[in-house]
């Protein structure tokens, strides 16, 4: 069995990549080990076999450390704006302490200036304060030793569609928006193919939105 731990699991992207693992033939072996606050938001899953709830917080060392035992991939549905950064320094120190190396971290577009123009102009001051500690979690993740793929993302819609284009970090982002379905079918193929994009930086957007100036919803 594959076992797969996913932080702050009641996102919106969370719940699709949680009712996709449990319900797609390719995931069949995969088990669900869902770290959130008030676990009884996540009652309907409680009594499947394959899924085990932990009621905490992902700022909450010890939490994230029990959730993280006998784990091999983890998902981390939270973008770290805090600034101490204790999301990163807790997920760091857990996977190494309990010897887990995958791990897919979910941060925000624009962490290298790679986004240009007028979208790129808005979008940093659209973050503001939260840019630097979301570069901060990014380097803190590059130097850990872990297998990881940084998950950037753009601004979100609720379409009804899987469209997405990949770009590496020394590459100019490609679009403004995407679909909460496109960013959780990047996770599933990372769970499904982990050697894929490890040490990578992936951004992640619908190229049928390059050029605009605003989100597209």
């Amino acid at each position: 069995m594959k076992k797969v731990l996913i932080l702050a699991a009641n996102g919106q992207i969370a719940r699709i990549v949680e009712q996709r693992l449990l319900t797609e033939p390719d995931f069949q072996d995969v088990t669900l080990t869902l770290l959130l606050r008030q676990a009884s938001r996540l009652q309907v899953l409680a009594d499947n076999d394959r899924v085990t709830i932990i009621d905490g917080d992902i700022t909450d060392a010890a939490a994230v450390n029990t959730a993280m035992v006998g784990q091999d991939i983890v998902f981390v549905a939270a973008v770290d704006h805090d600034p101490q950064n204790r999301l990163t320094k807790n997920v760091i120190a857990s996977m190494q302490a309990n010897h887990v190396q995958r791990v897919l971290f979910t941060n925000v577009l624009g962490l290298y200036n790679e986004v240009p123009g007028e979208f790129g102009r808005w979008n940093l001051e659209m973050i503001g304060n939260g840019m630097a500690p979301a570069q901060r979690s990014d380097a803190l993740l590059a130097a850990s030793g872990l297998a990881y793929t940084t998950l950037r993302l753009p601004w979100l819609n609720d379409r009804d569609e899987i469209n997405y284009q990949l770009t590496t970090k020394d590459q100019p982002y490609n679009g403004v928006s995407v679909s909460r379905q496109s960013i959780a079918d990047i996770v599933l193929q990372l769970i499904k193919e982990p050697s894929q994009y490890q040490r990578e930086s992936l951004g992640i957007a619908d190229p049928d939105t390059q050029g605009q100036n605003r989100p597209v919803y």
